[in-house]
């Protein structure tokens, strides 16, 4: 069977119609730009004007503008992974699991597993192969994060979108010594090209300070 040429956008704007449904949101500098550019986050508390989107639909746009940039030859199962790695997050809540560890560690677990099979029946409907999808899954449940290039620069990516959207308003709730460690462990999940890329971010010379005191650590 012929697949059409056009499955990766068809693909894209499927995870993009589920993840748009998301009823919590952010605020981004502006809608997708021509010729296919990714919003940016708006400035630690909203200080730049933005446009107020969907949570996970800005947050899949953000991680492929940054996996577009780890990886300029990314292949359409990195591409589907970084889009699709959160879909309809929203759906299973951190509360609807017991508190403490092991039950975070359980939602996690069950959160991979349902983006997994979403992802999968999207690609289905969209034309793909069975090993594109179970390709696409894997990248998305993180397997073998430390020897998989693609997992990794998933990962990077990740890290790259929290520090962008998620790291002022985070170091306002933590005391710096608690910061510090968080910060110092996102950077350590990351390769070396991810950390400089988060060293070269645009930040308040705060959080900036907050980087650097932990690679120095």
């Amino acid at each position: 069977m012929t697949v059409p040429d056009d499955r990766l956008a068809r693909a894209v704007a499927a995870i993009d119609a589920a993840n748009a449904d998301d009823p919590n949101t952010i605020l981004v500098r502006g809608p997708a730009g021509p010729g296919g550019q990714e919003p940016g986050p708006a400035g630690p508390g909203g200080q730049e004007q933005g446009v107020v989107r969907p949570k996970e639909l800005a947050h899949a746009e953000l991680m492929t503008a940054w996996v577009t940039r780890l990886r300029p030859d990314a292949s359409d199962a990195l591409l589907l992974a970084a889009r699709a790695h959160h879909i309809r997050r929203w759906a299973v809540p951190r509360s609807s699991y017991p508190d403490g560890r092991a039950g975070y560690l359980r939602w996690r677990r069950d959160l991979h597993e349902r983006h997994a099979s979403d992802v999968g029946a999207i690609l289905d409907e969209a034309g793909y192969d069975a090993t594109t999808i179970a390709r696409v899954q894997d990248i998305v449940r993180k397997r073998n994060l430390a020897r998989d290039p693609d997992v990794q620069v998933l990962e990077d990516a990740l890290c790259l979108v929290f520090i962008e959207t998620q790291f002022g308003e985070l170091a306002a709730k933590l005391d710096r010594p608690k910061m510090v460690d968080v910060v110092r462990k996102t950077l350590k999940k990351m390769s070396a090209q991810g950390q400089a890329m988060a060293l070269s971010l645009e930040l308040p010379a705060d959080d900036r300070a907050l980087i650097e005191e932990a690679t120095r650590g």
